[in-house]
């Protein structure tokens, strides 16, 4: 069939043109294209829907444009104390209300703090669409500031650090700590789940003024996915969040960094850890640039799943880690909009060492930058990221957060509809390039994490297996 097709396009150039002209219209029209419709309100409000039919359901994503990196100095954990705070109740619905109205109308809510962003998402019937609406937008124009609602979400984060961080082994090291050797900026490398100290110091003229400053409609992306026409989610939009008025948002600090150029070292010890871990962390290409896919790619090349060249190495071949898997920040290789990590983490053997996970590591990105991969493998990888992508737009609450984000973060919620295609024209040399800049010993933190029991014990220096 090959060989017929060749003959047949060697005939001449006009057959060659329309043959890849026909080619990439069939390309085209496989894609998923999911409808994408956005109309900024008059207060400034992004709203951002999606129509599907398919079932009577709706997903509804307000997403601010505040997280972590933004939030006030000698305040850490303060963007994740607030979104626990929206939850409290205002003063025409007060606490419960909100809980209890989407549940009474067989639908779910939930909430997130990452970096960038803080978003509060839900899933409903879609005749319970304007009661969703109307919360969001009560809770959007004030909340009911009271100090025993404050000191109450002040405890309930600290008790969610006590289970989440410090006692659980491993305590979130390879998101929290490594990034505050890796980032130079305070915006980058605070504790975004906060001390304890700092939350407690918290005051209810912080809350209001972070209310003020960064919860107006002009700072947020309203996400509608479902059920729903354009015309009739934005009608809905304008009646419900239409009167709330904009609010002027302080304009951002410079948190921007470069890539690291000595690789930085650090020993702990956990006294929860049974087996020692081990975090490597690089500096991401910024997010838009030409190096975000291939970087997003080359990741799950290195340990995106069981087939992928480290976990090959590391667990099946050599045998001297238990696991290893990738983390992007507090997020995914899609979703920042500052500096962020490629972070690989893995349990490691206690006959073995960090050492040795290094040199397995470089070792197997010396062989990308050196010959780049094979077109099988770059072809399994993407088309399992391609799988993800659009799984992860199945359910109609994603759909609308991501929507959302996308316009949040990229300035575009139709980047959606684009991302396929920029994992699709990663190459073999696109790999050799950012794995050549970006995953070097210099751009590289690590962390030893080891356990109590056995740091006293040097670690061992384990020739791998083959």
């Amino acid at each position: 069939m090959r060989k017929r097709h060749l003959c047949v396009l060697l005939a001449g150039l006009t057959t060659l043109a329309s043959a890849a002209f026909a080619t990439a219209s069939a390309a085209e029209s496989d894609r998923w294209q999911l409808p994408v419709a956005v109309k900024k309100l008059d207060n400034g409000l992004t709203v951002v829907v999606s129509t599907d039919h398919s079932s009577p359901t709706v997903g509804v994503s307000v997403v601010y444009h505040v997280g972590m990196r933004l939030e006030p100095k000698n305040r850490t954990g303060f963007a994740h104390l607030f979104e626990h705070l929206m939850f409290q109740g205002t003063p025409v619905a007060p606490k419960g209300v909100f809980d209890k109205v989407i549940s009474g109308g067989g639908g779910r809510n939930n909430g997130s703090t990452r970096p960038d962003y803080t978003n509060y998402i839900e899933v409903a019937p879609v005749s319970a669409l304007e009661r969703i609406l109307w919360l969001e937008a009560d809770r959007m124009k004030t909340l009911d500031f009271n100090p025993t609602t404050l000191k109450n979400q002040q405890d309930v984060v600290k008790e969610e650090i006590r289970v989440n961080v410090k006692n659980q082994p491993y305590g979130g090291f390879m998101w929290i700590d490594i990034g505050q050797h890796a980032f130079q900026k305070w915006e980058n490398n605070h504790d975004g789940y906060g001390s304890f100290q700092d939350l407690e110091n918290a005051s209810l003229a912080d809350v209001q003024s972070f209310h003020r400053d960064y919860y107006g409609p002009n700072n947020a992306v309203l996400g509608i996915a479902g059920d729903v026409t354009p015309e009739e989610a934005f009608a809905l939009a304008d009646k419900y969040f239409g009167a709330v008025a904009g609010r002027p948002t302080p304009a951002p600090s410079d948190y921007s960094e470069g890539l690291n150029t000595a690789e930085k070292r650090i020993s702990q010890t956990d006294a929860l850890a049974q087996v020692p871990a081990i975090a490597a962390g690089w500096k991401m290409p910024a997010r838009g640039s030409r190096d975000q896919a291939p970087m997003a790619v080359l990741g799950s090349v290195l340990a995106g799943d069981d087939a992928s060249r480290l976990y090959q190495a590391l667990v099946k071949q050599r045998q001297i880690a238990i696991n290893v898997s990738p983390l992007y920040g507090l997020g995914d290789a899609w979703n920042y909009n500052g500096p962020t990590l490629y972070t690989l983490f893995a349990l490691y053997k206690p006959d073995s060492s960090a050492d040795a996970v290094l040199a397995v590591i470089d070792e197997e990105v010396a062989k990308i930058a050196q010959n780049g991969v094979d077109a099988a493998t770059l072809k399994r990888v993407k088309t399992k990221m391609l799988a993800d992508w659009y799984n992860g737009l199945d359910s109609f609450i994603n759909r609308a957060d991501t929507l959302a984000l996308m316009q949040t973060l990229w300035g575009d919620a139709n980047a959606v509809n684009k991302i396929p295609a920029l994992i699709e024209g990663v190459t073999s040399a696109d790999l050799q390039r950012v794995a050549k800049t970006y995953l070097t010993r210099a751009n590289r933190t690590v962390i030893d994490r080891r356990p109590a029991a056995l740091a006293a014990a040097p670690a061992a220096a384990a020739p791998a297996k083959h």
